[in-house]
């Protein structure tokens, strides 16, 4: 049961994570259901994520034509986050860890709401691209410390640094964490508590999930997959939050 249950979970948390960035608003609560602790569950989520994310990445090939620079530029940056994200796992207490979670995740859903100009520009100047290195490291931190959703904090940043279509966004977003993930993954294979069992079905779920999420992204209006990405948000941190208060 605890297997199909993590299937099922995959699939649902991959067509939403590859199309909103909201993988863990069905695989970390199914991580949690079968009796994980939040930092176990926690590092098993970023170890199937960034096995999964291949398959986002290869359903996003269309949007990513042409980004290829703007990927080179911030990929190193979301990496070094994702390593410093991964040793602040380790040293986190669990309670800590699951309070702080769900208040990150409400924020980044509320800055989605926000919608851009219609004639915004990328940033250009010096200090906003200052601001979007700094942001993109620290979503980058906040992937390797807590994979759960954190790919609605990096849509929000990258919505208004790059002005781009919400899809071609998306599959930058794709990448981008598909490496801080894979680099926290690492760390938790060598030093963590990864729960393997349930790792493995999760996976096969998500890779089922992020293959087929970026093709209906694409069909999807602009304004219905922003506001659908924010209020799922809201979703998740309301439940991580009643998890958090009600302890084990």
């Amino acid at each position: 049961m605890g297997v199909a249950l993590l299937v099922l979970a995959g699939v649902a948390a991959g067509l939403t994570g590859s199309m909103a960035g909201l993988a863990s608003l069905f695989s970390y609560p199914a991580l949690l259901a079968v009796g994980l602790s939040p930092v176990v569950a926690n590092q098993t989520n970023t170890i199937a994520l960034a096995v999964s994310s291949v398959g986002s990445m290869l359903g996003s090939r269309p949007e990513l034509r042409g980004q290829a620079p703007r990927v080179l530029r911030l990929l190193p940056l979301t990496i070094l986050g994702g390593a410093i994200g991964a040793g602040l796992v380790l040293l986190t207490p669990s309670d800590a860890f699951a309070l702080i979670v769900p208040f990150l995740v409400a924020g980044a859903s509320l800055v989605l709401l926000w919608r851009p100009r219609a004639d915004a520009a990328p940033v250009s100047s010096r200090a906003g691209r200052a601001l979007t290195t700094v942001g993109v490291i620290a979503v980058g931190v906040y992937s390797g410390y807590f994979g759960a959703a954190a790919g609605v904090v990096m849509m929000a940043l990258l919505v208004r640094a790059l002005a781009d279509s919400l899809v071609r966004v998306n599959a930058v977003k794709n990448v981008l964490l598909g490496a801080s993930n894979a680099v926290a993954a690492i760390g938790f294979t060598v030093v963590g508590d990864v729960a393997w069992s349930s790792a493995l079905p999760l996976t096969l779920g998500l890779l089922v999930g992020n293959y087929c999420g970026p093709a209906i992204a694409r069909r999807l209006p602009p304004t219905v997959l922003r506001v659908g990405i924010a209020c799922a948000g809201f979703v998740l941190a309301a439940v991580l939050l009643q998890r958090a208060l009600a302890g084990p």
